[in-house]
């Protein structure tokens, strides 16, 4: 039976410090609606008034204050709880559910769940690939594996490693098309693109000297699904931007050709886990964080 109580608590709690509805849902990176949604929830299943909404703000009524102050020992107690299993590994149990990015949860996570799961026989893990980025507290997520800027500061994360990106083409198509000389040459290549979903990622931005070019991929094939585009590339369809640690393998064995080499990719960013901010993170939680940050302490496909 599903039990929202704990969500309720966290939920409430977030709105109160942070002071509003808006701020709550940035902190929990949820939609405002779902953070009125519950709180109305919370008021209701309680039989109580716990926020006198103005357009001012909010502020806390007798009831709400004194529920307030029963959430912070309640969560308090569940932290000191789920601290006591820290100091060991072997202890620990229950679900975690994490999500990535479909490319590199089949290429780099998917890999290391059996020797997680086998340090941990107490735990079960529930890994959901998707290019979507899930809301952590409405999905349940535990663990999200981002590439790239976070679009919100406020979510507690820990970098991975380095990621870049890389343009690439099968050698065939290169036989083809022959090597640009120049980010303007690229558009005499057939691309392969992003849909709308993600059309940020077909701005490819080099660093050419001291300038900053770039250049807008157009393709007739465009996809929603990076391992799809990425098969597409090796098939000799298009000219495709690919993440390292799938281009680098490829490149060395043959299968793919980096194209204008000489040119630093201007995007230099990070694959990094998050998760919801805590005072304390639930030793589960901090198992995983720490097992894939040791795995990508030095990645292979750097070397």
């Amino acid at each position: 039976m599903r039990d929202d109580r704990l969500v309720e608590m966290r939920v409430f709690r977030a709105v109160v410090d942070t002071g509003g509805f808006s701020a709550a849902a940035r902190v929990l990176e949820a939609s405002q609606p779902f953070v009125s949604q519950t709180i109305q929830r919370l008021e209701a299943r309680l039989g109580v008034t716990l926020l006198h909404r103005t357009t001012r703000g909010h502020r806390l009524t007798p009831e709400g204050a004194r529920y307030m102050d029963l959430v912070r020992r309640t969560l308090a107690a569940i932290d000191a709880a789920d601290a006591e299993w820290q100091d060991d590994a072997a202890r620990l149990e229950g679900q975690l559910r994490v999500s990535a990015p479909i490319a590199f949860g089949l290429d780099r996570i998917t890999p290391l769940i059996p020797e997680f799961l086998s340090r941990h026989p107490g735990l079960s893990l529930d890994l959901r690939l998707t290019d979507d980025h899930e809301n952590l507290i409405e999905g349940g997520i535990d663990v999200a594996i981002r590439m790239g800027a976070l679009p919100d500061a406020s979510l507690m994360h820990r970098k991975l490693c380095r990621l870049r990106r890389l343009v690439v083409a099968a050698p065939d198509l290169v036989a083809r098309h022959g090597l640009p000389g120049s980010v303007g040459d690229l558009s005499s290549l057939p691309c392969l693109a992003w849909d709308a979903s993600r059309a940020h990622l077909n701005r490819w931005r080099f660093v050419d000297g001291n300038d900053t070019v770039t250049f807008h991929a157009q393709s007739r094939l465009r996809g929603n699904q990076g391992m799809s585009l990425f098969q597409m590339c090796l098939a000799g369809m298009g000219v495709m931007r690919v993440a390292e640690h799938l281009a680098r393998p490829a490149i060395r064995e043959g299968r793919l050709v980096q194209l204008l080499p000489d040119l630093r990719p201007a995007d230099d960013t990070a694959i990094q886990a998050v998760f919801l901010p805590e005072r304390q993170i639930v030793p589960r939680i901090r198992s995983f964080v720490d097992f894939v940050a040791d795995a990508f302490r030095a990645p292979d496909w750097e070397a």
